[in-house]
Order: C-alpha cells, then structure tokens, then sequence
C-alpha cells in the first residue's frame, strides 16, 4: 500500500514509535493521521509538534482497552475525515514477571492492552474496509512475540497472542482485499525500551525514525512481518529448524542475564 492520501489512526501516539509512525506517513503523503493515546495532553501536544496547524495531524485521548473508546476514535475519525484507511495498533505496555511473581491483574491487564486492543480495532474499522475492499491494519506486537523476552512472562505471552490474531486477520480477510502486518522490533529508544536494555534482550537499539522507516517499506511491500531488527528473521527460522535446541539456547541466555553459570 502506498500512503498517498490515506487516512490512518495510530493509537500509542504521544511520542515514541506512534509518533515516528505519523511523522513518517504524513512524509509520504497521507491526507490524515489520528494520533490516539490515554494521556490527552501529551498526544494533543505531539499532534501540534508534527502538523502545527492540526489539518493534517490530530491527538485525540483513547484507552484502547476500552471497545467504547475504539469504537468512539474510529468514528470521530470518519466523521471527520470519510474513512479510515489503516489502523495501526500500536500501544503498549511492559509486563515484568513469570508464573509465580505476576499478579493475576498484571497478566489481565497485558491482555486487555496486548490481545483485545488488536481485536477491538480490527472491529472497529473492518466494516468499512471490507464495504470498499481495501484497508490496513498494523499491529505491533514484539520480537518477544516470535521469541521471548527473559523474565517477562506477561508479555512475551500477550505479544505472541497479538502475532496470532494478525496471522488469523491475514488468513481471514486477505482476499477481502485487507492487508495485515505485524510489528515486531527488538530495542527502540523510547520510553518503554531504553537505551540500558539488558545483555540478551536486543541486538542493538535503533531510533523510532529508523523503525518507522522499515514500517513505509514494509507497507509498501505488503510484508506480513515488520522487523526493523533483521536479525530476528535467523532467529525465527533456528527456532523452528530445531524448537528444543532453541528452548536450551534461550535458557542458557536466561542464566546468563541472572548472573548464573552459563
């Protein structure tokens, strides 16, 4: 897909990725982008630092936890703007913890923010497409989504789950004329994956410019997965060349990042 004269929603869009992301398509010629994000303020004010003049580039408050508030953003968007021509699902959150230390309210609310948000914006807006034939849905989930993330059970499972409901979004609606990507990076220098990540959990930290760079390539191209890392590719292909040599590789990887004998 081409970006000319689109209009798209990126929710987790004050600052960081979502904010790279509207930059970029804005650059590319997008008629409209709907920044989304719970803190108003903030996403009102990335919106002005884009598009100081607002006709191109608004922020709007939207829990995305919320099917409401999905359903509220995607409307107010059409009222405004005719239509939206890609969703990019974007928030997110970390989730540290495994079985015995993450609350049940931990792992539900990385559901809610992870799983449901993916789902209730695809609801939002597949009516839509599917009326015209054509659309876009982005969905970023995370590297941790293909492979693991060390200690973080909440997310690396919510994160795979977000991978499987694109691959079920691909599957369904591909010949309804919806494409669907999956957005899975390693370490971006944002707010919620800093420049001090740990040994194993990243080969190197990019900017959000440089993802949202490969994000326009990969639209372009129609690619299923987004991987501003490039290596995660190898990596998905050893796991499935040999799932228990992996599994013994990652838990070696895990006694290394706690200081243990490798």
């Amino acid at each position: 897909m081409e970006l000319i004269d689109k209009v798209a929603i990126i929710t987790g869009g004050s600052g960081g990725i979502g904010k790279a992301m509207a930059t970029a398509f804005l650059r590319e010629g997008a008629k409209a982008v709907v920044l989304a994000d719970l803190d108003e303020l903030a996403v009102k004010d990335a919106a002005l630092g884009i598009d100081p003049t607002g006709q191109r580039c608004s922020g709007q408050a939207c829990d995305v936890t919320s099917e409401a508030a999905i359903s509220a953003l995607t409307e107010s968007t059409i009222a405004k703007f005719g239509q939206v021509d890609v969703f990019c699902s974007n928030a997110g959150a970390g989730g540290s913890g495994v079985l015995t230390d993450a609350t049940n309210d931990v792992w539900q609310k990385q559901w809610e923010l992870h799983v449901m948000s993916h789902m209730y914006a695809a609801r939002a807006v597949l009516p839509g497409m599917l009326e015209r034939g054509s659309g876009y849905l982005l969905n970023t989930a995370s590297a941790a989504g293909l492979l693991a993330a060390l200690n973080s059970g909440p997310y690396t499972v919510t994160k795979a789950a977000a991978v499987k409901l694109a691959e079920f979004l691909a599957i369904t609606h591909a010949d309804d004329g919806i494409k669907v990507s999956v957005l899975c990076p390693q370490g971006v220098n944002t707010a919620m994956g800093p420049k001090n990540l740990g040994d194993g959990m990243t080969d190197g930290i990019i900017e959000a410019e440089q993802l949202a760079d490969v994000v326009v390539e990969s639209m372009r191209e129609e690619r299923f997965y987004v991987l501003p890392h490039p290596e995660v590719e190898e990596y998905v292909r050893r796991k499935g060349d040999d799932v228990d040599r992996w599994l013994v590789g990652m838990r070696r990887l895990r006694r290394k990042s706690l200081g243990a004998n490798p």
